[in-house]
């Protein structure tokens, strides 16, 4: 018998179906060890040496290795192929070397980039050993983040607040949506004006824009007030006559190509721009496509490795795609030869394929039934834009119609109409920051030729502000990142999510914004760690940790050049760099109240302007004036302060809005804005309440007493009027999770009692299917 050892279980049954009774997969969940999550898990002193301990929650993963492992005659290492991968494989041997479990067994490393029967039979039949330079890349990443989040955030915590947080790779990406967020507030909004004339030939309407006035080019600040643009439109119509006259028409036919397939990054911006995936969950999804999903038959892989910088096509999936676009749309859609991209990604991976369907045969509305929604609208773009990188370019005519009112008054109408759809016919890419429709949406134009005369129906003059830079969408922020070269493909879902899980920046209509924190920890580090947060610097310290891996560099030394500067200037920071100098930002203006230097400060609530002079003067105000007025206190009319009758408003805090006493501080009477909804079961703690659901500080929904706080019972899961038929003294709670469904669960973690809730069967099938 021989086992092989993949991360997932779902993964490991798709494998077992390939492999026969000859082999065993069993799945290691992911990482099996970690460094110790203390100082010193990475010696300095010591060349570096790693101090590793097992994961517990993996812990008896490794023991169904190993007891899985007596009945074996050979071990095949089959996780990943790349470097988190090759690292898990080598955890595990070096795991089950210590303990003394591998014993004179074989041990091989087999790498299949899609988990199809041909792949997975042939990686087994070839296999190679443990490689050691993707595992010492991976161990300087890890290493190296350790030495920066270890070393960084006690620092943080000293000078700005406790519980901060900062990582080597995390800390250049909030730089960005720093920086942009200042260019935005920096940005001054410039007026001008755009002159444009509704026309129509033979009772068909058209828009033309005007390009030049009085023989002078019209550029964007040509026109900047209203004054001066309705001079022009007077001249304008008095010189038109109410006709334009064609003076020339230009027509030309341009060729478009197709996007390469995906990779990594293009993957999470496309799934953003058109499903409204965030990179996290597009992974998530695709992890799903490439382990295995049962499409009838068994699981199958559905896609290559998601985890890739390459654009290329392996031969034989080249030549499946032209046969289907063959067999689908006919020859003419397909060009004369296959198509190649070039990887623009530095280091890229090129042994690895772009992300494609494992079978272009695999039709995405045959195998839908099959699918969950989300496999399913990741999967058809997928397919879509492998097919489309294969097809024939699109040929689009464009028209150019310069239209004269007048001696040397010209306007533009331009149009474009789709020829041959070629490749467009099944996909088209998305754009970042897109107004209005795509570029190649038709937009026809009457037939016209030099010398027509058209009827002038009005001349509009438009006004128009410049607008800031935008603020960074997940798609756009994963661009920016593969653009800097900070992090990897494998890389960009976690930084984003570490991001937000550590409130330096919020989502707001699905942008980017930091938040007072995030913006104070950024100032921290470009201030005093420039170079760690340098873009340049972490694009190449990437690029050493690549050359690495490709066994053209040591990690040790890469390690030894990195560590010296940085814990030097840790030092350094710490010893001379006072707290007010990273929470304080001190502004050209006095304060009106003692004359002292004003600054701006971070406080419970974010940042403010206060007095530098504090405490001996207290003056305060918002940073954000119109934030201040929208956030002032709202009287409630008719109702009083039950304690001391002083008039209730409505106030904004740290965690939202509530209703508080006018006379605070002297009252500090609160009560909550929404009334608690009450479940009616009897609170088991005091029995003399009832379980009210309420929300906590950050959202999120738990039913405790009425009577807090002097009792403090609380659950997450509704509860129900039910005792808990094992330990009689809790209600039980409804949860419903994907993998167990809903069930009856005691809250007492002692306890444990769990019944399953049965499904009520539906009356027919339309019942069914609705449900």
């Amino acid at each position: 018998m021989n086992l092989v050892i993949v991360e997932s279980p779902a993964k490991a049954k798709t494998i077992k179906k390939y492999l026969g009774p000859d082999f065993e997969v069993i799945a290691s969940y992911g990482h099996v060890r970690d460094l110790v999550p203390k100082e010193g898990a990475v010696d300095t002193e010591n060349g570096f040496a790693m101090k590793y301990q097992i994961i517990d929650r993996n812990e008896k993963h490794v023991q169904a290795i190993a007891k899985k492992l007596k009945e074996a005659d050979a071990l095949y290492l089959a996780t990943d192929p790349d470097r988190e991968g090759e690292a898990i494989s080598w955890h595990l041997y070096e795991l089950l070397k210590s303990r003394r479990q591998l014993g004179k067994r074989p041990v091989f490393r087999v790498v299949f980039n899609e988990i199809t029967k041909r792949a997975v039979q042939d990686a087994v039949a070839n296999p190679r050993e443990l490689s050691y330079d993707l595992v010492n890349a991976q161990q300087a990443r890890r290493a190296l983040d350790y030495l920066v989040g270890f070393n960084l955030s006690p620092l943080l915590w000293k000078k700005i607040r406790r519980g901060l947080s900062a990582g080597r790779v995390q800390s250049p990406a909030l730089r960005l949506i720093c920086e942009r967020e200042d260019e935005i507030e920096a940005f001054a909004s410039r007026e001008y004006w755009s002159i444009e004339a509704d026309a129509a030939k033979e009772a068909r309407r058209f828009t033309a824009k005007l390009v030049e006035f009085e023989g002078e080019k019209v550029e964007q600040f040509s026109i900047v007030d209203g004054e001066r643009a309705a001079t022009v439109h007077q001249t304008l119509e008095q010189a038109a006559g109410g006709k334009l006259k064609v003076d020339e028409v230009e027509r030309k036919q341009r060729k478009r190509n197709p996007a390469p397939p995906f990779i990594t990054s293009t993957l999470q911006q496309e799934a953003a721009r058109k499903l409204g995936f965030t990179a996290q969950r597009t992974m998530r999804v695709a992890q799903q496509l490439y382990e295995g999903v049962d499409v009838g038959g068994g699981p199958i892989g559905l896609i290559t490795y998601m985890r890739t910088d390459s654009v290329n096509l392996a031969q034989e999936a080249l030549d499946e795609i032209r046969a289907y676009v063959t067999e689908r749309f006919g020859a003419n859609h397909l060009p004369e030869q296959p198509r190649f991209y070039k990887t623009k990604a530095k280091n890229a991976q090129e042994a690895h394929e772009a992300i494609r369907p494992t079978s272009a045969y695999q039709v995405p509305k045959e195998i839908r039934a099959h699918l969950s929604a989300d496999q399913f609208k990741l999967y058809e773009l997928i397919w879509k834009r492998t097919l489309a990188c294969q097809m024939a370019h699109a040929l689009i005519n464009q028209v150019a119609i310069t239209l004269s009112a007048g001696e040397g008054n010209l306007f533009r109408a331009t149009g474009s109409t789709v020829a041959e759809p070629g490749f467009m016919s099944v996909y088209l890419e998305g754009r970042d920051d897109a107004k209005g429709a795509d570029d190649d949406e038709e937009r026809m134009l009457p037939e016209m030729k030099a010398g027509d005369l058209v009827d002038l129906l009005a001349i509009r003059p438009e006004q128009h502000f410049t607008e800031p830079p935008p603020r960074y969408s997940e798609a756009s922020l994963v661009k920016a990142l593969e653009e800097y070269g900070i992090g990897r493909p494998s890389t960009y879902a976690s930084i984003i999510s570490t991001l937000q899980d550590r409130e330096y920046v919020v989502l707001d209509a699905k942008r980017f914004l930091p938040t007072d924190v995030g913006r104070v920890v950024n100032r921290f580090l470009t201030e005093y760690f420039t170079s760690y947060v340098d873009y340049d610097f972490t694009a190449r310290l990437e690029d050493d940790l690549d050359a690495v891996s490709r066994g053209e560099g040591e990690w040790v030394p890469l390690l030894e050049q990195f560590w010296k500067p940085f814990k030097e200037r840790v030092d350094h920071t710490e010893a001379s760099v006072k707290r007010s100098d990273v929470t304080q930002e001190r502004i050209d203006e006095t304060c009106p109240k003692c004359g002292g230097q004003l600054s701006i400060r971070l406080g419970r609530n974010g940042r403010f302007i206060g007095c530098t002079n504090y405490p001996d003067c207290d003056y305060t105000r918002d940073l954000n004036p119109d934030k201040a007025e929208a956030d002032a206190p709202e009287l409630i009319e008719g109702r009083t302060c039950p304690l001391c009758n002083s008039a209730l408003e409505i106030k904004r805090g740290r965690y939202g809005k509530f209703i508080g006493c006018s006379a605070y501080p002297t009252c500090k009477h609160i009560e909550p804005l929404e009334k608690p909804e009450d479940t009616g079961v009897t609170c088991p703690k005091c029995t003399k309440g009832t379980l009210q659901k309420k929300k906590s500080r950050k959202g999120k929904i738990f039913y405790s007493c009425s009577t807090y706080p002097k009792c403090d019972y609380a659950v997450w899961d509704e509860p129900i009027a039910e005792p808990c038929p094992r330990c009689g003294w809790a209600v039980l709670t409804i949860k419903t999770t994907k993998t167990k469904g809903s069930s009856k669960v005691c809250p007492q973690k002692e306890c444990g009692f769990r019944e399953a809730i049965a499904e009520e069967p539906a009356e027919d099938a339309a019942e069914s299917e609705s449900a």
